[in-house]
């Protein structure tokens, strides 16, 4: 079964500090936070401005971030570190192929999901010309609760890191649909168990419903989750089951023989 990515323990003497603080500034950008001064980001991270300056003049200097003096934002170089994790790492480098083949077959958006602490991240995806198209990329964060990948992932844990994992979940209410009752949620994780896949329908986009099916490696553990997503108004969550299940078995089944 999957399990969760621990840090193992590590003496301070030997961890370098600014590194830390230069990868947490760079994750302090995002899609509403494209330009921060240094004290906004400092504020986003918790350190302090002058050491939140200094971080960010080095990734401006490395080619990661740009200024205009005032603000900064990240640059295009910043795109070394997301290609240094596609093609070193095997599950999205083994996947993508397959990924657009089924994509392409099925003319809905696919994506491949991880579970990395307690959080669940897209580790490959493509979208079809004619399929719906999120604010969705390598890297992009999904909710535990209410995403279909996260909710496969989830009930794929072993006993006492799911319950972990659950009790410190924020089950965040994202549309009208999102299910944000702990005991409903519990008994439809127990579902995903039984049924072997996951369904969100409208709960983190209104309008988009998902599919996830959890990928097994050889010695039969989750190593992430294929999903796929569709408009409401093209296909039910039945049709999804029907239409889209047996060929994300399919590949389920190619991805096992694989990965060892």
């Amino acid at each position: 079964m999957n399990s969760l990515f621990v840090a193992p323990a590590v003496p301070e003497k030997d961890l370098i500090a600014g590194l830390t603080k230069g990868l947490r500034l760079i994750e302090a950008f995002d899609d509403m936070h494209t330009r921060l001064t240094s004290s906004e980001a400092a504020s986003r991270v918790g350190i302090s401005p002058a050491a939140a300056r200094r971080c960010l003049l080095t990734l401006c200097q490395n080619g990661y971030a740009q200024t205009d003096g005032k603000r900064y934002w990240l640059d295009h170089g910043i795109l070394r570190l997301s290609y240094a994790y596609s093609v070193s790492t095997r599950l999205p480098r083994l996947l993508q192929s397959t990924l657009d083949a089924l994509s392409e077959r099925t003319r809905e958006s696919a994506s491949v999901v991880v579970l990395h602490g307690a959080q669940v991240m897209v580790a490959a995806r493509s979208t079809a010309r004619k399929s719906l198209t999120v604010g969705l990329g390598v890297g992009s964060r999904l909710p535990l609760h209410c995403s279909a990948t996260g909710r496969i992932l989830l009930s794929s844990l072993p006993t006492a890191e799911f319950e972990a994992v659950f009790s410190a979940m924020h089950l965040n209410k994202l549309t009208p649909h999102t299910l944000t009752d702990p005991i409903r949620l519990r008994k439809l994780l127990k579902t995903c168990i039984v049924n072997g896949y996951a369904l969100s329908n409208q709960e983190i986009e209104l309008g988009v419903r998902s599919i996830a099916v959890p990928l097994y490696n050889m010695g039969g553990l989750v190593v992430g989750a294929l999903s796929l997503s569709s408009r409401a108004d093209r296909m039910t969550s039945g049709e999804m089951i029907e239409q889209l299940l047996p060929a994300m078995r399919r590949c389920q089944s190619w991805v096992r023989t694989r990965l060892s």
